[in-house]
């Protein structure tokens, strides 16, 4: 077998760089689902403002549908990575059986439950009588690709981590090629409105789908899906480790959600509408820098993994400052971006000058202290690749917590409109424990090796 990347014996720099910007890349492209859905409902004649709105609501969860890949997909991969680092491929093939099942399983009872009560979760998450009736119709048509969605991006970890992350790449490329394409079709050519955006990106995710599955049951990976071997302590094991980015992807729903609901109840009325709008845009801003800097971290787990179960903790510390190095870079060009160009990002979704202006202030103020989060990102997703699920919880809940009680406190003192300041507050506090906490406890994590 023919490794796009040897984990072995790679010079560090280059493996670093050689699955950092594939990954980066692919999570820069996945972001274009949500965003190229929100820039063609938002144009779409009459109803664009109040249907962009109801995307935001349904936005959660969305996200959230996505955080259980995540649970099981980042859970497992370093799982996987670290027994390959040991050389015990068996073992590494039993944990891809697992998570397979459990992906499976998750996706059917996913879509029951949040079908079932998706009425109330609208209304609950900031659904007015104006948008409801475009949440309930994209979520609805979204709900049937759920297995899809789950299957893709959860297994698409073990592509990345066998070092294909040039074959990961084109999974993610895609389903967002897809879903360019077959917006516009669906939305105005078959005059499908809210419901064909939904249909267009369910089948997006179905090819991105049906490509992952495909090479993961073929020749070409060390490690293929195969059946039985089932274990409940190793699924136990998987979802514990997969903890850490689970609650970090369902916590950004939960929060987005809050902010939705802070907003409604200090924004009276139509100010209340507006506002959550232009939260759509911002949010979709701020995909686009957390998710390629997820990508940048996250695609590189399988480097501390693998070295970690090998027991090279030498290859791990010089991998980790170039992780940091590339983070830090693509940090400081989206604030760039963010300071200068945000009122063309802000025009894709509408022509409003009112909407257009109050999100240029929000996207600014919500990116003052996305450089330092390069080295949270690290942190957190480098414990999780080393199997130290506690300390990677523990930090990214703790910089939750600073987001949501800023959340909560800015409108009571400030109003509303600086509900945004919420998030550098929480981004620079939490990097600076973030750095406090590696140099304290990353030389025992290390010397714990092979013990996992």
């Amino acid at each position: 077998m023919k490794l796009e990347n040897n984990l072995d014996t790679d010079h560090i720099r280059e493996l670093v760089w050689k699955l950092a910007f594939p990954s980066m890349l692919a999570q820069f492209v996945s972001v274009l689902y949500s965003i190229v859905d929100r820039m063609y409902i938002g144009n779409i004649p009459q109803i664009g403002a109040p249907a962009l709105a109801a995307v935001g609501v349904c936005g959660p969860v969305v996200t959230l549908i996505t955080s259980f890949a995540s649970w099981v997909g980042i859970g497992g991969a370093p799982l996987m990575s670290i027994r390959l680092g040991q050389k015990n491929e068996k073992a590494a093939e039993k944990v891809v059986a697992n998570c397979f099942v459990l992906l499976s399983v998750m996706s059917v009872v996913l879509m029951a439950v949040i079908y079932l009560f998706k009425d109330r979760l609208l209304m609950a998450f900031g659904a007015s009588e104006a948008i409801f009736p475009y949440a309930d119709e994209y979520l609805s048509w979204y709900l049937s690709g759920t297995a899809f969605a789950l299957l893709a991006t959860g297994m698409n970890q073990f592509i990345i981590c066998q070092g294909f992350a040039k074959t990961g790449m084109k999974s993610v490329l895609l389903g967002a090629v897809s879903n360019i394409v077959l917006d516009p079709v669906f939305i105005f050519v078959f005059d499908m409105g809210v419901k064909g955006a939904a249909i267009a990106t369910v089948l997006s995710q179905l090819a991105s789908c049906a490509y992952v599955l495909a090479f993961l049951f073929g020749k070409k990976p060390l490690v293929r899906i195969t059946f039985g071997g089932y274990d409940k302590r190793l699924m136990a094991r998987v979802l514990t480790l997969g903890l850490s980015p689970f609650l970090i992807t369902a916590s950004d729903s939960g929060l987005i959600i809050i902010m939705n609901m802070v907003i409604r109840h200090y924004g009276a009325g139509e100010t209340g509408d507006v506002l959550l709008t232009c939260n759509t845009i911002v949010q979709s801003f701020m995909l686009m820098v957390t998710m390629p800097l997820g990508g940048i971290t996250g695609g590189t787990q399988t480097i501390l993994g693998y070295n970690y179960g090998a027991g090279r903790a030498d290859r791990i510390r010089r991998a980790q400052k170039h992780i940091v190095a590339l983070g830090i870079v693509f940090t400081a060009i989206m604030f760039v971006i963010a300071m200068t160009v945000s009122g063309y990002f802000a025009e894709i979704f509408t022509r409003d000058s009112a909407y257009v202006d109050m999100s240029v202030r929000a996207i600014r103020i919500s990116t003052l202290g996305i450089i330092p989060l390069a080295i949270q990102y690290e942190v957190v997703d480098g414990f999780t690749g080393m199997g130290a699920a506690g300390l990677a919880i523990s930090q990214s809940m703790f910089r939750k917590t600073l987001y949501l009680l800023s959340m909560l406190a800015l409108p009571a003192f400030l109003g509303v409109e600086n509900v945004f300041f919420a998030e550098p507050v929480s981004d620079v506090i939490a990097s600076a424990a973030a750095i406090a906490v590696y140099m304290v406890f990353s030389g025992k994590v290390l010397k714990d090796g092979r013990r996992i």
